[in-house]
């Protein structure tokens, strides 16, 4: 048995996910996606993993770079990924957005939940996709609610009920 394209989204899209942002920057090129496949893979060392659609324009910037960040978005912020998220005005993704340099060079936004700053380690071809391992270079995290994803629709983290 084979599982079509739409049973797969369908499957998947009962795994609720944070929503992240990744950037890079190679020289003046400075781009960024919006991600879901975004993952922990070891503590020691610190690494993490990010999925690249091959057809992106980001894609060649981390290719070039060598380097990506991760910016976990907050509750609030779905105007932020819809616009990473859009092919339309791509080039303009940055206006007016407050980024400050990591580590390694790429873009941190200053009011994400968590910039995790990466240097890549290893890429894997899969599919129509790239796997990215980064080993976290630098980490800066903020106390507010995470902005999740789940069923085609973003939504947070529900309160825990009294008593509960």
């Amino acid at each position: 048995m084979t599982v079509d394209a739409e049973q797969f989204k369908a499957g998947l899209a009962r795994w609720a996910s944070g929503v992240t942002i990744v950037t890079a920057r190679a020289g003046d090129r400075v781009h960024g996606m919006t991600v879901s496949a975004f993952s922990s893979v070891s503590l020691d060392p610190p690494l993490v993993l990010v999925c690249a659609d091959k057809t992106s324009n980001t894609l060649p910037v981390i290719e070039d770079a060598g380097c990506f960040a991760a910016n976990v978005l907050a509750r609030g912020q779905e105007e932020l990924s819809n616009r990473f998220a859009s092919e339309e005005d791509e080039w303009r993704r940055f206006e007016g957005l407050e980024v400050e340099s990591g580590a390694t060079g790429a873009p941190l936004i200053v009011d994400a939940l968590a910039n995790i700053d990466c240097k890549v380690v290893a890429s894997h071809d899969a599919g129509d996709h790239v796997i990215y391992v980064g080993q976290v270079e630098q980490i800066v995290t903020r106390d507010r609610e995470p902005l999740l994803f789940y069923q085609g629709r973003y939504c947070s983290v529900a309160p825990e009920a009294p008593g509960g």
